[in-house]
């Protein structure tokens, strides 16, 4: 038995889990969610606490985790949500939001549009150098911040591109003159 998958989740108030067969659905104030538990794996509530068994054979599912890892996320964000932070590095680099687009200026020839998934938020600080991403679904959080980086990602001479929030970037040596 996974040692995460024996953790209990503790509900907070307002948020309500309901089972239906292999069907895990989690309601809040930020939303609704759902999840196909795999098989083998069995949830339960009580007590305003989710706890999870692993019901193959000798506990060999290596699913069991990660289920009640899964379902830990979906309880997290509809109850507070989750937040991905970018920062812009570079002379001219901006970021503005015009409806329902994230429009990038970094140092191409155009600017770069992307759209904005649905149950995504976008915030742009008021010198237009930092990104905020929220939502309520962690995956789909990350991956959207990850494919903004991707765009610029931060080259190691100057420290150039976006990078998440407090990322460090090393800087490499440029050319050496010898004298």
């Amino acid at each position: 038995m996974s040692r995460i998958g024996k953790k209990l989740i503790a509900l907070p108030p307002k948020v309500e889990v309901a089972l239906k067969g292999a069907s895990v659905t989690v309601k809040g104030p930020k939303g609704t969610m759902n999840l196909e538990i795999p098989a083998g794996i069995s949830a339960n509530v009580a007590d305003g606490n989710v706890t999870f068994k692993d019901e193959t054979p000798r506990g060999a599912s290596a699913l069991h985790g990660l289920a009640r890892a899964m379902v830990n996320n979906m309880v997290v964000g509809v109850s507070t949500g989750f937040t991905k932070e970018l920062e812009l590095q570079g002379v001219g680099y901006r970021a503005k939001v015009e409806g329902k687009k994230l429009v990038l200026s970094v140092g191409f020839s155009h600017p770069v549009e992307m759209a904005v998934p649905e149950g995504l938020a976008l915030e742009v600080g008021k010198k237009q150098d930092n990104i905020v991403i929220t939502g309520i679904d962690k995956q789909r959080v990350g991956e959207f911040a990850a494919v903004v980086r991707r765009i610029r990602p931060p080259e190691p001479y100057k420290g150039k591109g976006i990078r998440y929030k407090g990322e460090v970037i090393k800087i490499k040596a440029g050319k050496k003159v010898s004298a």
